[in-house]
């Protein structure tokens, strides 16, 4: 009996294949294919998920769903500026963190300062990339967001800077006045109170040692600034400031910005230098650099 070509034993077995695969692709596709996950929820550039027994984490893009929540309230009626109950966590976003997020016009530089101004901008050797502390405006600009924890008992408040440095700043809530003689210091001494559903805070005492935005606006160890924080809605905060530095500016100026509410995320794990892409602002060497593609830090 002749035994059929190798060819044609090839051509056979794939008929067969074909012929039997409607009956064994149907009932072994359960165990050979994992099931379709949901899409995750976009989040903020490099902000954990957050999720937790709540559920997703709200997204940069998410959407309210149902009746707006309203703003939380302590027992006496003042205005809570964190969650609701102590086991609510999240955090303070900002919106877009580059253009002109804090709506500044018509800044009254003196000419040192505008020349001082234009160098940033063209060269981006910002301290916050070395990981030094980001005091004034430029704590509410980083895309991690900051935590504001207030302690009634205590008579603080500190707000919490998640990215970057990974610091913290406190207010002094007990009425006291600032201090005669101050060291300067990154965030500087910062007293606050009540003004109605707004907390006011008023700091001196600032460093030169950062830049208190993201690069528009030089200061002096002179800066004094106020800050006022509304909270609006649930998940809405006005920021607003007013910056008074004699030795840089003609004149103080006011601006504002809104923060949204991130649920479910809190303070976790920063390491400022690991995977940094930018080396040539860390090393200090203060070249100019090609600044084409966009880094948020």
């Amino acid at each position: 009996m002749q035994m059929p070509s190798r060819s044609g034993v090839t051509l056979w077995l794939v008929a067969a294949a074909a012929f039997a695969s409607p009956w064994l692709v149907q009932p072994m596709r359960g165990q050979d294919q994992a099931p379709a996950q949901p899409a995750r929820p976009t989040v903020q550039v490099g902000v954990p998920d957050g999720r937790g027994r709540g559920g997703p984490a709200r997204g940069a893009g998410a959407r309210e769903t149902g009746p707006p929540r309203a703003v939380p309230r302590y027992a006496t009626g003042r205005v809570m500026l964190g969650g609701a109950t102590p086991a609510e966590k999240g955090v303070w976003q900002p919106g877009p963190v580059v253009g002109n997020p804090l709506g500044m016009e018509n800044i009254p530089y003196q000419p040192w300062a505008r020349a001082l101004a234009a160098d940033r901008d063209a060269n981006e050797l910002e301290p916050h990339t070395r990981c030094k502390a980001s005091g004034a405006l430029r704590q509410f600009l980083t895309p991690y967001g900051v935590e504001i924890l207030e302690l009634p008992e205590m008579q603080r408040a500190f707000i919490f800077d998640i990215g970057g440095p990974h610091t913290f700043r406190t207010i002094y809530m007990d009425g006291r006045s600032h201090p005669n003689n101050l060291t300067p210091t990154y965030y500087g001494h910062s007293i606050g109170w009540w003004d109605g559903d707004t907390m006011v805070v008023d700091t001196v005492g600032y460093n030169e040692g950062f830049w208190m935005d993201r690069g528009r606006l030089p200061h002096t160890d002179a800066l004094h600034t106020i800050e006022k924080f509304t909270r609006t809605a649930f998940n809405t905060m006005k920021y607003e400031y007013t910056v008074d530095d004699p030795a840089a500016y003609t004149k103080p100026f006011t601006g504002a910005m809104n923060l949204r509410w991130e649920a479910g995320t809190e303070l976790f794990e920063y390491q400022c230098q690991q995977a940094n892409y930018a080396h040539e602002l860390m090393l200090g060497e203060y070249k100019k650099v090609d600044r084409t593609s966009l880094i948020v830090p």
